[in-house]
């Protein structure tokens, strides 16, 4: 569905890096186009940024201090795209505002200040979307309608995996708040708990594989574990892994799969970046493939649905309650990783819940690869 605004969204965007100039500049540009958002403000800690963005359709100010941002009246939504330890707080400051909030990935570093954002959530007088939007995606949805529809008995077992090499700039991704669980497992933690539910219990192992790094032109020391391999266990004799680390160099598998009593589901492609996902049926006896309905789907459609939901004056699918278990699970995982012991989550989150369409309306089918393996 097109929403139409009365008005343009004006946005304020403190954190204007790589995050910012490239996915998010792509995604704003076209909601400019439909009358969604209007006027930029544009925050960075950085003067010479402000060289860089002022060129930019739709930024119509630049400034170095986040409290401009938040004290305009006209400012609508915020996005916090700085690093990752300046989240919790801005996020704050954003929604005692009285502003709309999208807060990239992790909504805060620590339990407290993150309970601290859900409980101003739940009174304030905008909304608060945390990434990663994963639950969003075409193929995410279609998946979760088969695994809620019983296409694969009932789940038993899952894995998620997501890591790279590494990047090379930005030297709070080695430092204490950083880290590549906060950075991309993240996303596999949101994907699972999305489809299996609450989880109850984690494993973990972590270490350091690279002492240090050269970031920025600079050797650094590694101050956080760059390598994870996690266990859930979302009770009821179900299970999953998370793989993730600044520790991959590539890898073909799927990003997540889903094991159940009857069958099995995966989806192609990274969960931030889906291509389709594939459908075993023992009464089938053969894979479905299903391709992407929306290949050009972003990672960053947290924002377009936010401002939809603002004009069609809905709540928004994506839920502080559950980027806030993810956090405690993540949390959770670093200490298991150091003290060797299994950790209880006490947190958890309503489930996921979209409207209802057939999974076979809501992917195209591409062909049936019968008695594959």
């Amino acid at each position: 569905m097109k929403y139409v605004m009365e008005q343009p969204v004006k946005l304020g965007v403190i954190g204007c890096g790589r995050v910012f100039r490239g996915p998010y500049l792509s995604l704003i540009q076209p909601l400019r186009t439909r009358g969604l958002v209007g006027d930029i403000v544009a925050c960075d800690s950085n003067p010479a940024v402000g060289g860089v963005v002022a060129g930019e359709p739709g930024v119509a100010a630049f400034t170095t201090d986040h409290r401009e941002v938040l004290d305009d009246p006209e400012v609508d939504v915020v996005l916090v795209l700085t690093s990752m330890p300046e989240h919790g707080s801005i996020a704050k400051d954003a929604l005692l505002a009285g502003k709309h909030v999208l807060v990239e990935k992790p909504m805060a570093i620590t339990l407290p200040e993150a309970a601290e954002l859900v409980e101003l959530a739940r009174t304030s007088a905008g909304h608060l979307v945390c990434a990663p939007f994963v639950i969003l995606s075409p193929t995410f949805q279609a998946m979760w309608r088969h695994v809620t529809a019983g296409d694969i008995g009932r789940p038993t077992l899952a894995r998620g995996r997501y890591g790279w090499a590494g990047p090379d700039w930005g030297p709070w991704f080695y430092q204490a708040g950083g880290g590549p669980l906060f950075d991309l497992g993240v996303y596999n933690v949101t994907a699972l708990t999305g489809l299996l539910g609450p989880v109850r219990r984690v494993s973990a192992f972590a270490g350091r594989v690279h002492p240090q790094r050269v970031v920025d032109g600079q050797l650094i020391d590694v101050e956080t574990e760059d390598n994870f391999q996690i266990l859930l266990d979302f009770d009821n004799s179900v299970f999953a892994t998370v793989t993730t680390g600044f520790s991959m160099q590539k890898y073909r598998s799927p990003a997540l799969e889903i094991y159940g009593t009857e069958g099995t589901i995966q989806m192609l492609g990274d969960d931030w970046a889906p291509e389709g996902h594939e459908l075993w049926q023992n009464s089938e006896g053969a894979w479905k493939l299903y391709g992407s309905p929306n290949p050009s789907w972003p990672w960053t459609s947290g924002l377009e649905h936010l401002i939809e939901s603002i004009a069609a004056g809905t709540r928004p699918l994506v839920t502080p309650e559950h980027a806030y278990h993810v956090l405690d699970i993540m949390l959770n995982a670093i200490e298991s990783g150091r003290d060797g012991t299994h950790h209880l989550v006490e947190s958890t989150f309503a489930p996921l819940s979209f409207a209802d369409g057939d999974p076979g309306e809501a992917a195209h089918r591409v062909h049936d690869r019968t008695h594959a393996s």
